[in-house]
């Protein structure tokens, strides 16, 4: 399991300062990329550097508890499949309290930078997710 932690921003808040539903998803997007920066696969990496992107292209979210401007939270990330040309993350966003607040999923696939065909997981990338993978499921 990835552990990304960080603190709910006015910003991210609506007028009664609460978590903005939508930021939700930014926020578990924000945990997505530290952990692909934690495993080599940064984005200024893959962009400058591989011939593939990996667009989301499903994403779903359940809210449990209210998030408030200045709460700590940590986000937990799994990985919850890994498939030929795709891999599905599963995040767990806990309050300070350890109270589950949230829960999110998103699903990626993988496509060539110029075609935007689909493609195979590129074999160093799916070496990375399914050692993520494999680590989960002990």
């Amino acid at each position: 399991m990835f552990i990304y932690q960080t603190k709910i921003k006015l910003h991210e808040t609506d007028a009664a300062g609460l978590l903005f539903f939508s930021n939700q998803f930014k926020i578990i997007h924000d945990a997505y990329e530290s952990l692909l920066e934690t495993v080599g696969f940064g984005f200024a990496e893959l962009i400058r550097n591989k011939d593939f992107f990996l667009p989301i292209v499903h994403a779903e979210a359940d809210y449990k508890l209210p998030l408030f401007v200045g709460d700590c939270i940590e986000i937990q990330v799994v990985v919850e499949n890994v498939g030929q040309t795709s891999f599905t993350f599963a995040y767990k966003l806990l309050n300070a309290a350890g109270e589950l607040v949230g829960t999110a999923k998103t699903v990626h696939v993988t496509i060539h930078k110029s075609s935007h065909q689909k493609i195979p997981l590129p074999e160093d990338m799916r070496a990375k997710v399914e050692d993520l993978y494999r680590q989960d499921k002990t």
